[in-house]
C-alpha cells in the first residue's frame, strides 16, 4: 500500500524531495530511496537528481509496467471495461473482455465478489445506436489531437459518398452515437459528421490553428443540430418552466435546452414515434406548447381524448349505464 502511495504522490507534483517524501509517507529517506528502487523494477521510469536541490521525478516508461490499483479503482476499471465490451465501439468488445479476464484473474477474493454482484445484479439497456470503428475513432482523435487536418470518405444519409477535408476538433458521444465536429475547409462552415460514416485517408494533412468553437461550447453545438434530427420524428416545444428546472429532468441525451427566460424554455428532441414523443412530452410534469411538428398537436390531442376517456366522467356529473334503469351520482 505504501508503493500505491508514493506512485500516486509522484504522479500529482513535477518533483519531490527525498524528504517531503517522507514526511508524507512518515518513513526515513531510506525507505523512500528503497521504494523508488522496487517501483523501477516493476517498471516504472523515476528519475533522481542528488544534491540539495534534488529530488524524484516520474518519467515517461518505455513498456507498460504493473499497475497499482487500490480497491475501489480496480472495481471501477471492472466496471467500465465490461461496459465497453458491449458498447458503441465495433472491435473493442473481444480485446475489453481480454483484459477483464486478466483484470479479475489478479483480483483477491473480497473484490471478485464485488465485481460478481454489480455483473449480476446489472442489466443494460444500452444498445440502438450504430457501431464505430476502433481504428477511425483513433485516427480521428489523432488528428484532433496533434491540430493536423484530416480527409476522408463521407458517406450521407442518402448513401452518397464525397471526400471532406476537415480541421477535426472534437469526437462528442451522445450516448446513442459518436460526432466529430470540425472545420469544413471547402465548405468554410463548421460540420457535424457522423463518426460511423467516416472513412478516413491518410495520411494526413498540414497543421492547422485551432478555431474557437461554434457558441464556445461543442457539445451545445453538436446537440443542437443533431439532437432532434438524429431522431425520425425531430421537435421543437416550448416549456413553461426555466431551463435550469427541466436541466434536472430531461437527459442531454434527450435533447438540447434554451433558455427563453426565467419561466420557459426550448426544448429541441425527437422521438422513434410520434405517439412516443407525445408520450415522452407527458411525463415532463410541466405546461408546454408544440412549435413544430403541427402533426405532433394532433397526436397528442388523440392521446388526451384517450386518458380523459380513461379517466371517465368528473365527479358530480350524472352517468347513465346503458340498458340501466338508473342515473348514477358521480
Amino acid at each position: 500500500m505504501r508503493l500505491l502511495r508514493l506512485l500516486t504522490l509522484l504522479q500529482v507534483r513535477r518533483e519531490w524531495s527525498g524528504a517531503e517524501l517522507a514526511e508524507r509517507l512518515a518513513v526515513t529517506t531510506r525507505t523512500v530511496r528503497t521504494d523508488v528502487e522496487r517501483l523501477r523494477v516493476l517498471g516504472y521510469q523515476i528519475e533522481s537528481h542528488p544534491g540539495v536541490a534534488g529530488g524524484y521525478r516520474l518519467g515517461a516508461g518505455s513498456a507498460l509496467p504493473p499497475l497499482l490499483l487500490d480497491d475501489d479503482e480496480a472495481v471501477a476499471v471492472a466496471v467500465g471495461l465490461r461496459a465497453a465490451a458491449g458498447g458503441s465501439v465495433t472491435g473493442i468488445e473481444e480485446t475489453s473482455l481480454r483484459a477483464l479476464a486478466k483484470l479479475e484473474q489478479s483480483l483477491p477474493s473480497r473484490l471478485r465478489h464485488r465485481v460478481d454482484a454489480l455483473r449480476s445484479a446489472t442489466v443494460s439497456a444500452a444498445g440502438g445506436g450504430p457501431t464505430v470503428d476502433a481504428d477511425t475513432l483513433t485516427a480521428v482523435s489523432t488528428a484532433a489531437h496533434r491540430r493536423e487536418r484530416l480527409r476522408f470518405d463521407y458517406a450521407g444519409h442518402d448513401g452518397t459518398v464525397s471526400v471532406r477535408d476537415v480541421e477535426p476538433y472534437r469526437l462528442v458521444y451522445t450516448g446513442r452515437r459518436w460526432y466529430l465536429l470540425g472545420w469544413d475547409t471547402d465548405r468554410a462552415d463548421w460540420r457535424t459528421f457522423r463518426a460511423d460514416r467516416i472513412q478516413p485517408r491518410v495520411p494526413t494533412g498540414p497543421r492547422f490553428a485551432p478555431r474557437e468553437p461554434p457558441g464556445g461550447d461543442a457539445v451545445a453545438h453538436v446537440l443542437r443540430g443533431v439532437g432532434s434530427a438524429a431522431w425520425p420524428h425531430p421537435a421543437r416545444v416550448r416549456l413553461h418552466a426555466s431551463a435550469e428546472t427541466m436541466a434536472q429532468r430531461i437527459p442531454t441525451t434527450a435533447g438540447l435546452l434554451e433558455a427563453i427566460d426565467e419561466r420557459a424554455c426550448l426544448l429541441h428532441t425527437g422521438g422513434e414515434s410520434l405517439g412516443n414523443l407525445a408520450a415522452f412530452l407527458g411525463t415532463l410534469a410541466v405546461d408546454f406548447d408544440v412549435l413544430d411538428p403541427p402533426q405532433l398537436r394532433a397526436v397528442i390531442r388523440d392521446v388526451a381524448a384517450r386518458f380523459a376517456r380513461a379517466a371517465g366522467p368528473a365527479p358530480g356529473r350524472v352517468a347513465v349505464h346503458p340498458g340501466a334503469d338508473v342515473a348514477v351520482e358521480l
